[in-house]
């Protein structure tokens, strides 16, 4: 037997071995299903199979990178690197490059991110005069990808009256026209979106049955990851290129399908034996990753889902510690609670930063945790924020490089013709834009005809812009003998793009100009890489990896901190320790997120990945109070704390605040008709054991017991003429428990020194704090 199919477990090497037919294999969180679809590639290609003949659609390129060096340990790397293995962006890219003059596109087409798309789309927003308010570009681009991703192109959309309602309904009746000036404008730049890339891959097989055809006869084995990822515009695609030979194998784990709001559809995968009846299933169970307290705790809140998949996911792994619940009274409490609780461990435990994660449902939510963070002097990064590829000066060079590819790629024009500063103000290009629209041509080709055509701007502007055409053309020819690299920095110089930047001579300034380099050590990098492996290391190959790059991909500091990310963002990666913070309800679950069962499952299967993160610890933690919109909240422990089996959990606070005591009053204290006593509520088990320890005197106990509770109620009252004392312990919806150690002024003005165990002094003014004396 070869020596990694010995490292397989008994499902995991049936999977393996299974070469012919379609087939599913069901993952579970931490399962190795990674090292089975790569297992799977090398048995094949060891049985005989071209590597040509082999496609591989992963979700990430930091997946497929992986997955490719792993096989080529197995097969070599000469043979690996042939493999057609990628995200379906890049992959789809590469078809769309080789075919492009079929649907009239340029082979070296560009490639629009998120921020070009819309900037496009708040030009012809702008351009069209409407309301702004009413369509908010990036609204209209979520729109936009949906109509892609389910295949409704500009004709559909007007051959459909029910989507026309519905966008007349929500007051935006230019949708469609913005929809088709919107591909129109992305046609005669060169550009396809992200949607574009499976869009219009769909069109080539769908219009052109020879291309299908070669694709099908390319691709004889197909293996798809995440399959519950998938949308519907990439299951038609996978549907037609496996349709010859039906060697199709997908993976995936319907409890971790969290996408929906991109357009994932979860039913691509619960209904694969539907569309391949003779499939065969394997299910990978045990899992690696987590302790036995945390892979039964996860489960015990993902039973809960009715619309699954039958499995039941286990370890042989130490059953280790229990799931760790903290209640704090505020988010900033809960940061600090956090920070701390990482600081302890790793000075307990011989830890690094890397070790630890810190998950949230909203990106707003990290702020308190930074906060904390920074404090504790702890080194963290914060993923899904700002890539290196989005920051102004980074996408302004970027922005030069696309146009020597494609000088008709009309955003990266706009974005650079007057940066640095050569003249060209907005008037002339308002002009611009308008002859370009006219005449159905790009702005490059409106400026190289500029003495032709009918367009009112001065000589001098027109001088300002055949200079500039004649420096990008003069780029151009440097393309054409001159690596990436030094193209790159060719175009640094003569811009004066990095002289600009030196202008600002503040730290803000200098971190742009070291970006540049960074920028420029990132291309030099990648061509060397490239021509060490024989791979295409043009200035379009580099710019396409840009593209479609991911936030991890553009991380290469290896200082080690503390991962902080939305749980979205988390799916794939694992950390020993983990914290989930913000379980409460209305924010996990997300309160837009519960109108339906199916909205609510997906939450939970959120919540479910974000517990199989964790190999070792899970911490999970919620507050009483949380800023929310510049308002203090109140939030009650979300449903999901509840869900978990509490025999796998340890409660680091209690349940119910040690406040709330004295809500469990004796009914008999007052004088109640026996018909009002008779409608009580059933005796909760704290009240009942607090009742149950009374004297046998009640009378006696009560009435010392009324005094007490009036005298503590009245101390209560939040006023400002005396009513707290020097020596008081007091208690504030914020900051928690603490010892007033001294009173000044008088009246709305007087405030209280307070000590608090949390956050230390405090000088608070009284008519504000709304503090509770408890002692």
């Amino acid at each position: 037997m070869s020596t990694y199919l010995e490292q397989l477990n008994e499902p995991q090497r049936a999977a393996v071995l299974q070469k012919e037919g379609p087939m599913m294999i069901i993952a579970g969180a931490g399962s190795g299903k990674t090292r089975v679809l790569t297992y799977r590639i090398a048995h094949i290609m060891q049985q005989g199979v071209d590597s040509f003949n082999i496609l591989s659609l992963t979700f990430t390129n930091k997946a497929a990178r992986e997955m490719k060096e792993r096989i080529a340990s197995v097969v070599g790397h000469s043979e690996a690197k042939n493999l057609w293995m990628g995200t379906f962006h890049s992959v789809f890219a590469r078809i769309l490059r080789s075919e492009a003059d079929r649907l009239g596109y340029p082979s070296n087409f560009t490639i629009y991110d998120t921020q070009d798309a819309v900037r496009l789309l708040s030009a012809i927003i702008k351009e069209m005069k409407l309301d702004r308010e009413r369509y908010k570009p990036k609204q209209i681009l979520g729109r936009i990808s949906s109509f892609k991703n389910n295949l409704i192109t500009v004709r559909a959309y007007f051959n459909n009256s029910d989507l026309q309602e519905a966008d007349l309904q929500a007051s935006r009746p230019k949708v469609g026209d913005i929809y088709k000036e919107y591909v129109d404008r992305c046609f005669r730049s060169g550009a396809m979106d992200f949607d574009d890339l499976l869009l219009r891959t769909n069109e080539l097989l769908a219009r052109f049955p020879d291309v299908l055809a070669k694709y099908q006869d390319r691709f004889r084995y197909i293996m798809v990851d995440e399959y519950q990822d998938t949308n519907h515009s990439q299951y038609l695609i996978v549907r037609a290129l496996a349709d010859r030979f039906q060697n199709i194998c997908v993976v995936g784990d319907d409890s971790q399908s969290i996408y929906s709001f991109r357009g994932a559809n979860i039913n691509n995968i619960l209904n694969f034996q539907k569309d391949y009846p003779d499939a065969k299933t394997f299910k990978l169970e045990q899992n690696y990753r987590s302790t036995g307290n945390i892979v039964q705790a996860a489960n015990s809140v993902i039973d809960k889902n009715k619309t699954k998949l039958d499995k039941e996911v286990w370890t042989a792994n130490e059953s280790g510690e229990s799931i760790k619940i903290m209640r704090s009274i505020s988010d900033g409490e809960e940061g600090r609670f956090v920070a701390q609780s990482i600081w302890e461990n790793q000075m307990n435990h011989q830890l690094t930063n890397n070790d630890f994660a810190i998950l949230y449902r909203t990106n707003a939510q990290s702020r308190a945790i930074e906060d904390a963070l920074r404090k504790k002097d702890i080194k963290y990064r914060i993923y899904g924020g700002i890539s290196f590829y989005q920051r102004k000066e980074i996408k302004d060079l970027l922005s030069y490089l696309r146009l020597l590819i494609n000088p008709h790629d009309e955003e990266a024009l706009v974005r650079v013709i007057n940066y640095p500063a050569r003249g060209i103000g907005a008037t002339t290009m308002d002009k611009l834009v308008i002859a370009a629209n006219h005449y159905k041509k790009s702005i490059f080709e409106i400026i190289k005809n500029i003495n032709r055509i009918d367009i009112k701007i001065t000589k001098g502007t027109k001088n300002k812009l055949e200079g500039f055409l004649t420096m990008i053309q003069r780029l151009q020819v440097e393309v054409q003998t001159k690596n990436a690299f030094e193209v790159a920095d060719l175009v640094v110089k003569q811009t004066q793009l990095v002289k600009d930047l030196q202008k600002d001579g503040t730290p803000e300034g200098i971190n742009k100009v070291e970006n540049v380099q960074e920028l420029l050590n990132g291309i030099k990098d990648f061509i060397t890489d490239k021509i060490e492996t024989g791979e295409d290391a043009s200035l379009t190959a580099f710019l396409e990896d840009v593209a479609l790059a991911t936030d991890f991909d553009s991380e290469k500091d290896d200082t080690p901190v503390v991962s902080l990310m939305t749980i979205h963002l988390s799916k794939g990666l694992e950390y020993p320790y983990v914290y989930i913070v913000g379980l409460e309800e209305n924010l996990f679950p997300s309160a837009m997120s519960m109108n339906t069962r199916s909205e609510l499952e997906e939450e939970r299967r959120l919540f479910y990945v974000a517990l199989t993160r964790a190999e070792k610890v899970a911490y999970l933690t919620y507050a009483q109070t949380r800023y929310r919109w510049g308002k203090l909240t109140d939030g009650e422990p979300s449903r999901f704390l509840e869900e978990i089996d509490d025999q796998f959990v340890e409660y680091l606070a209690p349940k119910v605040p040690e406040s709330n005591a004295n809500r469990f009053i004796d009914a008999s204290l007052f004088d109640e008709s026996p018909s009002k006593i008779r409608f009580q509520k059933p005796i909760q088990k704290k009240r009942k054991e607090f009742l149950d320890k009374k004297e046998k005197s009640p009378l006696k106990a009560d009435k010392s017991r009324l005094k007490k509770v009036s005298e503590t109620s009245s101390s209560k009252i939040n006023l400002f003429d005396g009513d707290i004392a020097v020596g008081n312990i007091v208690e504030h919806n914020r900051f928690g428990k603490g010892r007033v150690l001294g009173l000044e002024g008088k009246g709305p003005n007087k405030k209280a020194e307070i000590e608090f165990g949390t956050v230390g002094k405090k000088k608070l003014l009284l008519q504000f704090a709304k503090l509770k004396v408890i002692g």
